[in-house]
């Protein structure tokens, strides 16, 4: 029997001239390389002699050496093109479908970029890019990273310099909807970017030359490379594993049709269409989180108003994030915000807190969210109140320099690990909190490091699965959470992404939560653990305007910021 190789992945390197993308993109093969990767590097036009690629470099760059006097822009990115599809033919797809990784230095983009501010008109290069499409067929890349320097946006930029990099910003924000986007600042040193493309890639020498095939396209695609179907066997049964095979139940469909839903509400929200957002009854009638945990209004807040405000030092990160986390409450903060100067660790009094949480306890006030549940710190606490036992465990763990020890934590694990380690927090908190912690600047972990499944993840679970097929429920939700294109398109489910950036281990966790309650509507034949049968919060409409802010090292508020509908959909 003959095994056919599986499908490479494309890494694309895009940005202005001068921004360091060649250089960090050679950088990247010899990583992939050093790794045990079989890789390929390329670029457009070509360098290579006797390729027509070289022999556009030298048209753009000294026409009058090859015997040309002049130019217009339109016939250069013409010849452009042409020079792109002679090296896809030729070598990138054969080596992609070699198994091999490409890098590749410049993609479409360029000519669509150089092109608009060259004076060429919108109708040529969408034409002209439109072939090179055809000619990629259903591959697309598995992520590009644009690459920005600070001297591509001072103030001492020419005009054309100014407007290519405001074209990339826009392209990456419109393409970003269909496949990864990384927007990478490199204003450090080449390692220290590198390490910031490594760890936005996921890359690994398993990972690297591996691609979810069966997709059925580059611009439905977020997270893996596509071919074309006809090439591809069928799609594969629901096998997790070939020692342990997970036995799915109807409810499994439904978590993937509930997130791309949940998604697409998100986005009629956003997009200031007037409700109802959806059809779903179930969605109608309930309360129910965003897909990505980073969506919800809660974290939005805290991310927003509470970690990247004010002082950002170890330590006051650290002491806002667990304070507002601890209550989980936008009003308790804003409370406390209302009767202090400001809500800091260099200003804070255990007295000054509890007695403003003690009078709004006494006066009706909940100050802690429903959203999950508080531990006291149990009988053994010294404190009478909840709120108080929280407040000293915080002085707890200033005192023993938590903030600091956490920015030494060689992974999110380990971070999770020493949360773990203090009274009244147990796994699910310490996971929530570690996550939360690692929006802010404190840390800066893959959310695909690790995961661990709350109470109602576990019911979802139970209900997605008639047996685990000897895999734990973080095996489950690790590989569901690899799987989600390829589930997405068996369904013939379009799911929107957050600007490029897939479903993490965190949201898949939720989902399953989520998927718990929907289910005890939806399917209530179906049972879990707790045998809960109802779902307490009723959706209540929110008319007004929002906006979204994600923790900036994601690079996703510079593709949503220059957002254009008017950038072709290419």
């Amino acid at each position: 029997m003959i095994n056919t190789p599986e499908y490479g992945k494309l890494f694309v390197f895009e940005g202005p001239d001068g921004s360091g993308k060649t250089t960090l993109s050679r950088a990247f093969i010899e990583y992939l390389k050093g790794e045990g990767v079989e890789c390929e590097h390329f670029a457009f036009p070509g360098h290579n002699p006797g390729t027509l690629g070289k022999l556009v470099y030298e048209l753009h760059h000294d026409p009058k050496a090859v015997g040309v006097e002049a130019l217009a822009q339109t016939s250069l990115q013409i010849l452009h093109i042409a020079a792109h599809v002679d090296a896809i033919e030729s070598k990138i797809l054969p080596a992609l479908k070699n198994g091999r990784a490409v890098v590749l230095d410049r993609f479409w983009w360029s000519t669509w970029v150089y092109g608009k501010v060259g004076g060429v008109s919108t109708k040529i290069l969408r034409t002209m890019i439109q072939l090179e499409r055809i000619v990629w067929d259903k591959t697309c890349p598995a992520a590009v990273f644009l690459i920005q320097r600070k001297t591509e946006t001072g103030d001492s930029l020419t005009k054309d310099a100014r407007q290519l990099s405001t074209e990339y910003t826009k392209i990456a924000g419109h393409e970003a909807h269909y496949y990864p986007v990384r927007c990478i600042k490199n204003d450090g040193t080449v390692r220290e970017t590198l390490a910031e493309i490594i760890r936005n890639s996921s890359v690994n020498a398993q990972s690297a030359n591996i691609s979810g095939t069966n997709s059925r396209g580059c611009y439905q695609s977020r997270l893996l490379l596509t071919v074309n179907k006809s090439t591809q066997p069928a799609p594969s049964p629901l096998v997790f594993s070939r020692l342990a095979p997970a036995k799915p139940t109807v409810v499994f469909d439904t978590y993937w049709r509930f997130a791309a839903e949940r998604q697409a509400i998100f986005f009629r929200r956003l997009a200031g269409d007037p409700p109802p957002w959806t059809q779903d009854t179930v969605l109608l009638e309930y309360k129910f989180t965003n897909a990505y945990r980073a969506s919800d209004r809660v974290s939005q807040y805290l991310i927003k108003h509470v970690i990247y405000q004010g002082d950002q030092s170890p330590e006051e990160i650290f002491f806002k994030t667990l304070l507002f986390k601890f209550f989980n409450k936008i009003e308790t903060w804003e409370m406390l915000a209302n009767e202090l100067e400001t809500i800091s660790f260099a200003d804070y009094s255990f007295e000054h807190y509890d007695a403003i949480l003690s009078r709004a306890i006494a006066e009706g006030t909940r100050i802690y969210s429903a959203a999950y549940i508080m531990p006291s710190g149990g009988p053994s606490s010294v404190s009478t109140r909840k709120h108080q036992t929280h407040l000293r465990l915080l002085e707890q763990m200033m005192h023993d320099e938590v903030p600091a020890r956490l920015t030494d934590t060689p992974s999110m694990m380990k971070a999770f690990e020493l949360l773990r380690s203090y009274q009244t927090i147990g796994d699910f908190l310490a996971y929530q909190f570690v996550t939360d912690l690692n929006y802010s600047p404190l840390m800066n972990f893959s959310e695909m490091d690790f995961v661990v499944p709350g109470p109602g993840a576990r019911d979802g679970i139970r209900k997605c699965f008639k047996n685990l097929g000897g895999l734990n429920e973080s095996e489950i939700i690790r590989v569901v959470t690899d799987r989600q294109q390829i589930e997405f398109e068996k369904l013939g489910l379009k799911f929107k992404s957050l600007w490029g950036r897939p479903l993490q281990l965190i949201d898949c966790q939720n989902l399953f939560c989520e998927v718990d309650k929907y289910a005890r509507v939806k399917h209530p034949e179906v049972a879990g653990i707790t045998g809960r049968t109802r779902i307490k919060q009723r959706y209540r409409i929110r008319r007004e305007p929002f906006s979204v802010w994600y923790p900036p090292k994601w690079g996703l508020n510079e593709l949503i910021a220059t957002e254009d509908k008017n950038v072709p959909s290419i």
